[in-house]
């Protein structure tokens, strides 16, 4: 029986202005029910290669099953890349810059259901009812102090170290996911992205954007906002909408 797809997407990368390559990478397979951002640890041994691994083991999914099977792929998957991440890192123990690691996000559909799988601080937003939510939280040091202490987001923006991950792909032998699970509703449009987007727009530009009809007509306006700016990292968009 043939699948009806419901779902319309377009995913876009550039390295902005600053880094001499991009590090991040996406999938864009409405078919399957997927979509994935990854960013690679900037910086460090191969970050572009972790992110293009990552992305290369999602899109190797068949897919098969309900919902829940779906999912139990899914998270499967991104264990074996983590274990591939780690023996690569065996490989340069050698080298000073031996770290190879990436953050994923990725969103699951299958009819009303969604499922947002994530480790580290690339985000997932819901643009539901005209209101951005973000569904994702960030795996970072700075997230962790504003979640622990309960201080402001400016003030531990500006504490060393804000900027480290928490969790990430190739981090350690354990990786620990984070997913939420979500109902979805007519109407309803998703945004994965890298930090260097959502860094680089704010929440009433994202929302915006998102409330145009095309996906694609709304990633450009997010990185044409994005490129006005200092554009100091790659950013990376997927838009889903129905």
């Amino acid at each position: 029986m043939p699948v009806i797809h419901t779902w319309r997407s377009a995913g876009l990368t550039h390295k902005g202005k600053v880094r001499a390559r991009n590090e991040d990478a996406f999938l864009d397979r409405p078919e399957r029910g997927l979509w994935a951002v990854a960013d690679g640890m900037g910086g460090h041994q191969a970050g572009h290669l972790a992110s293009q691994m990552v992305i290369a083991g999602l899109d190797e999914l068949i897919l098969e099953g309900d919902f829940d099977e779906q999912l139990r792929q899914v998270r499967q998957c991104l264990h074996w890349v983590n274990r591939r991440l780690g023996d690569e890192m065996t490989v340069v123990a050698n080298r000073a810059d031996n770290i190879m690691g990436s953050t994923v996000v990725a969103l699951l559909l299958q009819d009303k259901r969604a499922a947002c799988v994530w480790a580290g601080d690339s985000r997932c937003y819901l643009w539901r009812g005209n209101r951005l939510f973000q569904l994702s939280r960030d795996h970072s040091l700075k997230q962790q102090w504003i979640s622990e202490q309960s201080i402001s987001p400016q003030e531990a923006s500006q504490r060393a170290g804000a900027n480290a991950l928490t969790r990430a792909l190739g981090a350690g032998d354990q990786l620990k996911l984070e997913i939420l699970e979500l109902e979805v509703r007519h109407g309803d449009t998703f945004l994965l992205c890298s930090d260097g987007l959502y860094n680089g727009v704010s929440d009433e530009a994202l929302g915006k954007a998102l409330s145009l009809h095309l996906p694609g007509i709304a990633l450009e306006h997010m990185f044409e906002n994005v490129m006005r700016g200092r554009a100091s990292d790659n950013l990376t968009g997927v838009v889903i909408r129905q």
